[in-house]
């Protein structure tokens, strides 16, 4: 059963200016540092920070169950299965929210220009 459903849509170009206006300042904000560390790393960096801003944004939008108040940018952590495939790691009280009978999906996908995330919150049969 689906309990929380979230889609985002952002602009490569605006995490890009985003990153020269604000610095570390805002890198820091939204991102953890495994984030950082695996994004900053690649070769198109934005379309990767880009990706993990679409993420949260979509979960965010999923949580909005009760638990959206906890949520903080660096409450939740997005990276990747040996397979490329994405996932996601919660922690402080949003942890608590993924017990053993929920889970969560999020499907990434790109562009030349944009970034778009969905996510899927789902009670485990």
């Amino acid at each position: 059963m689906v309990i929380g459903i979230g889609i985002d849509i952002i602009e490569i170009e605006r995490i890009k200016k985003s990153i020269d206006t604000y610095g570390d300042s805002f890198l820091n904000k939204i991102y953890t540092k495994n984030e950082l560390d695996y994004c900053l790393a690649k070769h198109n960096k934005y379309q990767h920070l880009a990706a993990r801003f679409a993420a949260k944004e979509a979960i965010y939008k999923a949580l909005a169950t009760g638990w959206e108040k906890d949520a903080t940018w660096k409450s939740m952590e997005i990276t990747n299965e040996p397979n490329g495939l994405p996932i996601v790691a919660f922690f402080g009280k949003l942890k608590e929210f993924l017990s053993d009978d929920k889970d969560i999906k999020i499907s990434l996908s790109h562009s030349d220009n944009y970034v778009t995330c969905v996510a899927i919150i789902f009670k485990k049969n």
